[in-house]
């Protein structure tokens, strides 16, 4: 039965702990604290429950639909071949919970780093990881246990705007991006997808939940979650690339770089361009970045700003409004943003953008284990937005 998970701790917090499920869901409702569970084999068991005089036939319990999902597979950055600076952006965006594009030739590693992004991540604490498990209930999933691993979804480009964002006639089922939800959501080959698909990510990107209305019903559901788009740089993927023989007219590599539209990517924290490694010679014998520092690194980081952030809403710099940060308690200084108000000033970047680069700018502070951000620091976020020096 799927939804057993989220109706008994709806149940629970409306006080009444004292809860019914069929057999084959117990292990799911007995993760609820304070829940008490009974787990029936028939519906006579359950009216013989309520005092009923019925014949309650003995009968074997009817085990869950589906099977338990296997453990996804643990992926480590020290795979990673060369790339440091691709995989010191990828620790910022897990720091701060950033959006991130990628842009790179085939065979770059793009996909190969996203796959490592949840390897990084903090563990979910107990909240988050009932919200994950209510949202794989809801998706008809058995949940037997708490999996304390960041969500990692990844729907083909092809995907429709339905599977994106759930939907269902009679009973709403969550899409891609609820299941991502305090996890990532990937898109690979993100500029062959259908831009009216794309911009359904907009939404939900800024309120952090996905609505979905049908008649009769209002569903909603969790959309916490860190968005990472990769794209080549023409259809062919060879433009720009050494040694590359690119194929594509100019106008339809302008064409393929506009298929992201203009607000979408205003979404974005870090744009990072990713290169093919050039030679094996020059990466043999370094020592490669694991996922355990990495996520050491992030743990602090994300300790310093929620030290920071205590007694806010907020817990993640990517959450922190943009006039808190221009003129709350963590205001920049004047000679800190002075590259961005240039960069405002010429058109470079829009409010929202520029509201974004403060953000990176912090978690960048945060990494380097800075009281506030330094104008290196507002440099740093500025490039990795839009790739240009301050």
């Amino acid at each position: 039965m799927a939804g057993v998970l989220p109706a008994v701790r709806a149940a629970v917090a409306a006080g009444r702990p004292r809860v019914i499920v069929p057999w084959g869901n117990r292990e799911e409702a007995e993760l609820v604290v304070g829940a008490e569970v009974r787990a029936a084999v028939s519906l006579a068991q359950v009216a013989a429950w309520h005092g009923a005089e019925v014949e309650v036939p003995d009968v074997a319990p009817v085990p869950g639909a589906t099977a338990a999902p296997v453990a996804a597979e643990e992926l480590d950055l020290v795979d990673v071949v060369g790339q440091q600076d691709a995989i010191e952006a990828l620790i910022v965006a897990a720091a701060g919970g950033h959006h991130l594009l990628m842009s790179g030739p085939p065979g770059a590693g793009k996909t190969m780093l996203a796959r490592r992004l949840p390897g990084i991540l903090p563990p979910l604490d107990d909240e988050a990881a009932l919200e994950v498990a209510s949202v794989r209930s809801l998706a008809g999933e058995q949940v037997t246990r708490l999996d304390r691993r960041p969500p990692f979804e990844a729907p083909h480009h092809s995907a429709s705007t339905a599977a994106l964002i759930g939907g269902g006639s009679r009973v709403a089922r969550p899409g891609a991006i609820a299941r991502a939800s305090r996890g990532v959501l990937f898109i690979d080959e993100a500029t062959e997808a259908v831009a009216s698909t794309l911009d359904a990510l907009r939404q939900p990107l800024e309120q952090g939940s996905i609505d979905i209305h049908r008649a009769g019903f209002t569903a909603r559901f969790p959309a916490r979650f860190q968005l990472v788009l990769a794209k080549n740089p023409c259809p062919c993927g060879e433009y720009g690339v050494r040694g590359g023989d690119c194929t594509c007219s100019p106008h339809l590599i302008r064409r393929y770089a506009q298929r992201l539209s203009g607000p979408l990517l205003d979404r974005i924290d870090i744009d990072l361009k990713v290169e093919r490694i050039a030679s094996i010679a020059q990466t043999r014998g370094a020592d490669g970045t694991t996922s355990a520092a990495a996520r050491s690194r992030v743990l602090a980081a994300r300790a310093r700003s929620r030290r920071r952030l205590e007694g806010t809403p907020w817990k993640v710099n990517v959450d922190v409004p943009g006039v808190w940060l221009r003129r709350g308690p963590c205001a920049f200084d004047s000679a800190a943003v002075r590259s961005l108000d240039v960069a405002l000033q010429r058109g470079v970047l829009t409010l929202r953008g520029y509201d974004r680069v403060l953000r990176v700018a912090w978690t960048v502070a945060d990494l380097a284990g800075h009281e506030r951000p330094t104008a290196a620091d507002v440099g740093r976020a500025l490039f990795l937005k839009k790739g240009v020096v301050a």
